[in-house]
């Protein structure tokens, strides 16, 4: 396992083809402020550079929390000039996690709140534990969820339960969450992390190629009727249909052997 930090509030470990993004300001709960919005960007885009890595997880280094959110204490010190100026640096944390080009999972505990919780939610994947509690309380002070709450819980549970849930701020316990389908699997307290990590290496057994290919089409065609999204497949098809990784697949396949994954 290696490990490279950026900035001072994350981490990246390498479990071999596992990425492991690790929000790291526990005294602080691992609310999200300028520094750390940064640094999320920035290891993001040196993860989707890395054609090594084919499952990406995103835990905290908090045992209370994933993610409590923006700072809401530096934010109260900004100026109306500062905070225009903060949010392409906020806006650019949540959309490295979202646009990450190969499969990724969320291991959620404890709090995963507004920002928290959507950083969860542009995962593909969302393990919790026992303790997790989520939500979008934005509205209750006065915003509204910026890190594309608004547009990624529909997509998960439906446009009416997300409006209910937005316009409430209330927040859900695990056993809710995981009934209304806010978070994907429901594992025993404190073994969320490992459980993504098992997931993930699970993940990792396939394709490098074909698992990026499959998460743009999923990504991509989500939305369109039918014919286009059809189209999008498609086109994900001929892009890993005459690569190394498919000739290897086929071929371990019928010598009945593991593959050895060029990733080309």
């Amino acid at each position: 396992m290696s490990e490279e930090r950026f900035g001072e509030f994350v981490l990246v470990r390498r479990h071999e083809y596992v990425a492991e993004l690790v929000l790291d300001r526990p005294k602080a709960m691992n609310a999200v402020s300028t520094a750390m919005a940064g640094s999320i960007a920035e290891a993001c885009a040196a993860l989707a550079a890395d054609r090594d890595v084919r499952v990406t997880v995103v835990t905290s280094s908090n045992e209370r929390a994933f993610c409590v959110g923006a700072d809401l204490k530096e934010r109260n010190s900004l100026t109306d000039a500062e905070l225009v100026r903060q949010r392409p640096l906020a806006r650019a944390a949540y959309t490295g996690v979202l646009e990450l080009p190969m499969p990724t999972i969320a291991a959620v505990h404890g709090f995963a709140l507004g920002g928290g919780f959507e950083l969860a939610l542009s995962c593909d994947l969302i393990v919790a534990d026992g303790t997790a509690v989520v939500g979008l309380p934005e509205v209750s002070v006065g915003v509204i969820p910026g890190g594309g709450g608004t547009q990624l819980l529909p997509r998960r549970v439906g446009a009416a339960r997300a409006a209910e849930l937005i316009f409430t701020a209330r927040r859900l316990a695990a056993p809710e969450a995981a009934e209304l389908g806010l978070v994907d699997v429901l594992v025993e307290t404190a073994q969320d992390r490992e459980e993504a990590l098992a997931l993930a290496t699970r993940i990792a057994a396939n394709s490098p190629i074909g698992l990026r290919a499959a998460k743009r089409a999923l990504r991509l065609g989500h939305g369109l009727d039918l014919r286009a999204g059809l189209e999008v497949e498609d086109a994900a098809w001929r892009s890993v249909a005459f690569s190394g990784d498919r000739a290897e697949g086929v071929a371990a396949f019928n010598e009945k052997r593991k593959p050895e994954w060029p990733g080309e």
